[in-house]
């Protein structure tokens, strides 16, 4: 006979996240909790349910309180990212605002393949309350409710309306937060009322259990096919994405680019899958990319695109590389489907592994391991000595004129020679803006996780947030968050939370007065200057703000300081390293320089119809790039 035991649905929820268990790092080591713990900030739709359970289980499933719902959603995404997928994090808010403020970072987690629980509370099932404080109420579908507004951003969507349906619905839930082709964010809608009934569950539904975390091996069809694509190129080219840190496959990326004199681009998501200063490590590629890598991507005859979706930055919006025949390895068939080229669909370690054996068979017309060309091998050698040398000159310490800003490349430079020695654990954390561009050319990442910058959705408002995430995840590692004006003002709170959490962040605000990066491509459009710089924008009699990010900064717990000049910021950066708490430190930097080196074509569309002699000329450019095109068909 079945043993049972009584609970309501929301105690039944989170006994059973509670229980999972994921393999520790350290093979040796036992597994390990599943879930970090819940981000929570309760209202009238999960306090008394699920906010009664998870006090329960409060020393089993730590939970956290926030200030914002998509910030603890952002942090909780960045967990996971910290840890390569391998753990994540919940979150639960209330039905109406904080339930569609889950929205934004449901889309972060779902473009990046990250995976994500949310629990946001619904209205009543029995309509017995009806229309409940802040209920949307649909005037042709009654079933509907503000929740329905994460079913576009969710893998996997159900709403708990009876408590058995736990039973189905959790395994379901954690198959697709933790299988490498389905990862992404799963919503478990939670009625108010449903979270507080009973029922007798099978005691054997909470014991704990470990989760699998399986690697598609690659088909033996595909494999050959892939195989002699390569095998038939001379200039191939690797670019590597954000599958090779998930596949923890760095390891095994070195071992293919060595063995066969293959060079390496990263993508924003793949960068750290390769050492920076290893001699076949050309950089980032495509718009925000290295001249060493973008060079070589338009002269490869085949290129390899390792767990990347392929993004219009990375492709250069299908001109970079139109000229190559395109071999993808992903585990997701609908990214390996992209390029119209020749599909592997298999986990990025095993696929290299596989792949290396299958290039270095003897075959009649090749009696010894393939090999990339000589002389292509000696021109990404000498292409990706030539640009660690021209990183180590725009980031070298420099002397300003006193009516000089400094622009993000400096301020890189010097955030990466502080306390040299530590450099290659510190973590980077970036979303928007001109920095991901900087960072993706001139961060120089010792180490997988290394570079943490979200940039599939480009959120402004993750940077702050994500840090705590990753310092949650990685709490022996200095967390710098590089962050512009425009991304700090938008969202800021999870300053409190670190300082209440004791997870120390090393905040540094480039202030250049506005939305830099946008006011520059709207002039590069044609444009005129108009509503990105404050300058720029409507204002009132008393004119734009003078905003003190340090005031601010420290009026949420922080340690806080704004520096005049470079000179001021390294030695800013060592107390900063030496605090206690959070620390935070505003630099005003030069809102119309950045690197020149590097980068290629993006497509934005132009107007076809100006008054604006610039406009037309912009247009004219436009499609004249257009024809570099590579088409979909």
């Amino acid at each position: 006979m079945t043993r049972t035991v009584r609970l309501t649905t929301a105690q039944a929820l989170v006994k059973y996240l509670a229980a999972l268990r994921a393999p520790a790092d350290d093979e040796r080591a036992a597994p390990v909790p599943l879930f970090g713990g819940v981000f929570a900030i309760f209202g009238h739709g999960n306090v008394a349910g699920l906010g009664e359970a998870l006090y329960q289980q409060r020393d089993a499933l730590h939970t956290l309180r926030a200030h914002n719902e998509q910030a603890m959603a952002h942090a909780a995404i960045a967990y996971a990212k910290a840890h390569m997928r391998r753990r994540m994090m919940a979150c639960t808010s209330s039905i109406g605002p904080g339930a569609t403020n889950l929205v934004t970072a449901a889309a972060l987690a779902h473009v990046n393949r990250l995976p994500v629980l949310l629990l946001p509370g619904d209205t009543f099932v029995s309509r017995a309350p009806d229309p409940v404080l802040q209920q949307i109420e649909d005037f042709h579908d009654a079933t509907l409710s503000a929740n329905d507004c994460l079913k576009p951003v969710s893998r996997y969507f159900d709403r708990i309306v009876a408590p058995e349906q736990l039973l189905s619905a959790l395994p379901r839930a954690v198959r697709v937060l933790t299988d490498p082709a389905l990862c992404g964010p799963v919503t478990l809608a939670l009625p108010q009322d449903v979270q507080t009934h009973a029922y007798d569950y099978p005691v054997e539904f909470f014991e704990p259990a470990v989760v699998n975390f399986r690697a598609l091996p690659p088909a033996q069809d595909q494999l050959a096919a892939a195989a002699a694509a390569i095998r038939a190129a001379q200039r191939p080219l690797i670019v590597a994405g954000g599958g090779v840190l998930y596949a923890r496959a760095s390891a095994a990326l070195r071992a293919f680019c060595e063995r066969h004199g293959v060079p390496v681009c990263e993508s924003q998501a793949g960068k750290g899958a390769l050492c920076w200063d290893h001699p076949l490590q050309l950089g980032s590629v495509g718009v925000t990319g290295s001249p060493a890598a973008n060079t070589l991507a338009r002269e490869a005859d085949v290129v390899i695109a390792i767990g990347t979706r392929l993004q219009d930055f990375t492709t250069g919006s299908h001109s970079l590389f139109g000229q190559a025949r395109v071999v993808t390895i992903n585990v997701n068939a609908f990214d390996a489907g992209k390029a119209r080229g020749v599909e592997l669909l298999a986990d990025a370690r095993l696929a290299l592994d596989a792949l290396s054996r299958e290039l270095s068979a003897a075959t009649p017309e090749m009696k010894s391991a393939w090999r990339s060309c000589a002389a292509w091998q000696d021109r990404a050698w000498t292409a990706a000595d030539n640009w660690r040398a021209t990183v180590g000159e725009i980031t070298a310490r420099r002397e300003l004129a006193p009516e000089q800003l400094p622009y993000d490349g400096d301020v890189i430079g010097a955030v990466q020679r502080s306390h040299a020695d530590s450099r290659s654990h510190d973590i980077v954390v970036c979303a928007a803006g001109t920095l991901p561009a900087e960072l993706h050319k001139l961060w120089r990442t010792a180490r997988p996780g290394g570079y943490h910058v979200e940039y599939g959705y480009s959120c402004m408002g993750y940077e702050i947030a994500g840090g705590l995430g990753v310092k949650l995840a990685q709490p022996d590692r200095d967390v710098i968050v590089m962050v512009g004006d425009g991304s700090y003002l938008m969202m800021n709170s999870e300053i409190a939370t670190s300082v209440m959490l004791g997870a120390k962040l090393i905040i540094v605000v480039l202030d250049n007065r506005g939305y830099g990066c946008i006011n520059r491509l709207q002039q590069a459009c044609g444009s005129a200057p108009f509503n990105n710089l404050l300058a720029d924008c409507v204002q009132g009699p008393l004119g734009a703000p003078r905003i003190d990010f340090a005031a601010h900064a420290a009026s949420l717990g922080a340690r806080a300081e704004h520096v005049a000049n470079l000179a001021e910021l390294e030695p800013a950066l060592e107390r900063a390293r030496d605090s206690d708490r959070t620390y935070v430190i505003c630099i005003d930097t030069d809102p119309a320089r950045t690197t020149a080196e590097g980068g290629c074509w993006w497509e934005v569309a132009v107007p076809e119809v100006s008054a604006r002699d610039e406009v037309r000329a912009a247009r004219a450019d436009y499609e004249q790039n257009k024809q570099q095109q590579k088409s979909p068909l």
